[in-house]
């Protein structure tokens, strides 16, 4: 249960009916999903090779996506060819993962549980995604202990998460969360954001060697995300296991 707060799944819960609403709660992540998959594209070709224009480039790919939500990042991943599995602690979101994967025809394995529930069950992946998530837990070094269990020798980790400075504070909470309602209020707690330094050493207890971080960042004119250097806000991190 280390790698789960209540409060935090009870508030997603609370809202799981507007995951797949593009206008709604979840529209930030909605916004950035792009980026997100273009990140994944390039870190899992880079590492196993393959063919960017092939239609399905992850066929024959194990991938646990943690903390899944609704699927916004388990479908795209299912229809590029992954076999992915999802796991989420709150019942509301796999409910409403699985409604709309199985309105879309896609087959994705969906549980309610954790990634120490995987890992207790022996169960391991090709790559483990864990996108936005590691902001959430109560303790971020259990969190990915269990997630790098789940990693098969080779494998790839993919992460995204909130840099903890004083620039994140002012865009990531009083921004978005005060000034211009993007996110419900106290979706975030700064004390949980990670630095791209304390990431690395927690991966490298983990028995993980890290592979580098990218940021992402906003153009406020157009509102348009980008993948950049600048991670001084939202940043991805990936590591491998030997």
């Amino acid at each position: 249960m280390d790698t789960v707060d209540k409060v935090e799944v009870d508030r997603f819960g609370s809202i799981a009916g507007d995951w797949w609403n593009p206008r709604g709660t979840f529209r930030p992540l909605h916004q950035i999903t792009p980026q997100r998959l273009s990140y994944i594209r390039e870190r899992v070709l880079d590492h196993r090779g393959g063919d960017a224009n092939d239609r399905k480039p992850f066929a024959g790919l194990s991938i646990a996506d943690i903390g899944c939500g609704g699927g916004l990042v388990a479908e795209p991943l299912a229809r590029l060819g992954a076999t992915v599995t999802g796991v989420d602690p709150g019942a509301e979101n796999i409910a409403a993962a699985r409604a709309h994967a199985e309105a879309q025809d896609l087959a994705i394995a969906y549980r309610v549980g954790t990634s120490h529930d995987l890992a207790a069950e022996g169960d391991q992946f090709d790559c483990v995604i864990a996108f936005e998530v590691i902001e959430h837990v109560p303790d971020a070094d259990v969190f990915l202990q269990s997630c790098a269990a789940l990693l098969r020798p080779g494998g790839l980790m993919l992460l995204s998460t909130l840099n903890r400075t004083a620039k994140s504070y002012l865009l990531a909470i009083i921004g978005a969360e005060y000034v211009l309602r993007w996110l419900p209020r106290g979706t975030h707690r700064w004390d949980r954001f990670v630095t791209p330094a304390e990431m690395d050493a927690s991966l490298l207890r983990c028995g993980l060697r890290p592979a580098g971080h990218r940021g992402m960042v906003l153009n406020p004119l157009t509102g348009a995300w980008r993948l950049a250097t600048d991670t001084d806000v939202n940043y991805f991190t990936a590591a491998t296991k030997p």
